[in-house]
């Protein structure tokens, strides 16, 4: 019997599309989870194409575009709330990139890291460009270090090592073994935890670093018991390993630890929502994440997002937004580009 391919691939192109349909498909492609305009008028032609590979909780994309303006809006990520960090990289010209109030420019073959927990437009030209995705829950031990580079450009020697290991990557992931896999992933972890090396000044504190593992730590925990209704702020403590005044305060960003395990539970909650091929009522899914009743449910819910339970599940059942999809080179049935982010 044969061993399941520790790769999958899948490419999306709007070659084959007409001149003033191709931005549309583009944009069909990425679904909810970015959107944008082109530096030209639409009716002039897009023609794009991406070449994705994900393994075991990262995925690596390769994509060639006209000059476009992406965005990831807050509305986006209500809709597909992924935290994912991403490392990107234009091969031939500089991207201008704004999250809230800071702006930076990354120069070709400058890698910078950024969240898809943040809001953040992108302005770029034509041109191609390499885009490593890492899946939060699968390099738990990043978390530090890539919370606290976030928007932030990796240049001098450790960027230059970390470009050219992009490209390696881009060259070779797509033939890894299974033998292979579980080494590479380790590999990839070590050499960024090696290249994204926070400023100075961003560590300056030691306090700062100290509790950007304290969060994931809590973060994690509180994943792992979304189901569970003793989770409150006394067994936290215990399970995360913390005192109930550093809890607190570690959590005041957040909004407190009742708010942050609730949202976790609205969040969680969306996706099962969002699987068309789900067939728990409304109030079994409220009753699975802990809430008193339905109706409670329902109104944390649309405080949260803005639209009603029964919204996202009507959308996910009716399809009614047209996306353009692909398939992975395995044959394993049609994707877009939210499907295959979600899937790290």
């Amino acid at each position: 019997m044969l061993d399941t391919p520790p790769v999958k691939s899948v490419e999306f192109t709007t070659h084959g599309w007409r001149p003033h349909e191709q931005y549309d498909a583009w944009r069909g492609w990425h679904n909810q989870t970015f959107d944008g305009s082109p530096t030209a008028p639409a009716k002039a032609g897009f023609v794009a194409k991406s070449n994705a590979v994900t393994m075991d909780g990262l995925a690596l994309v390769r994509i060639s575009m006209p000059a476009t303006r992406v965005m990831r809006t807050r509305q986006l990520i209500r809709r597909n709330p992924v935290d994912h960090w991403a490392i990107n990289m234009g091969l031939r010209s500089t991207t201008r990139l704004t999250i809230g109030d800071t702006t930076l420019e990354a120069l070709a073959k400058s890698p910078f890291v950024v969240s898809l927990a943040d809001e953040m437009v992108s302005e770029r030209r034509a041109d191609e460009r390499l885009q490593l995705y890492l899946a939060r829950d699968s390099f738990p031990g990043l978390a530090p270090i890539l919370d606290a580079a976030r928007g932030t450009v990796i240049t001098g020697p450790f960027g230059t090592m970390l470009a050219e290991f992009l490209e390696l990557l881009d060259r070779n992931l797509g033939h890894v073994d299974a033998a292979s896999a579980a080494p590479l992933k380790d590999a990839i972890g070590s050499m960024i935890a090696a290249c994204v090396c926070p400023s100075r000044d961003r560590v300056a504190i030691a306090g700062g670093q100290l509790n950007l593992g304290r969060m994931e730590r809590v973060r994690r925990v509180v994943r792992q018991k979304l189901r569970a209704p003793e989770i409150g702020p006394d067994a936290l403590c215990r399970l995360a390993g913390m005192s109930r005044s550093a809890l607190y305060r570690l959590m005041e960003s957040q909004g407190g630890v009742t708010r942050y395990i609730r949202r976790q539970r609205l969040l969680e909650s969306r996706k099962v929502l969002g699987d068309a091929g789900c067939d728990k009522s409304i109030a079994a899914i409220a009753e699975e994440f802990c809430f008193s009743d339905a109706a409670d449910f329902s109104r944390a819910f649309r405080r949260e997002f803005g639209l009603a339970p029964s919204d996202v599940r009507a959308g996910a059942r009716s399809g009614h937004i047209p996306v353009a999809t692909a398939k992975w080179r395995s044959g394993e049935g049609a994707v877009n580009f939210t499907d295959f982010i979600r899937a790290l």
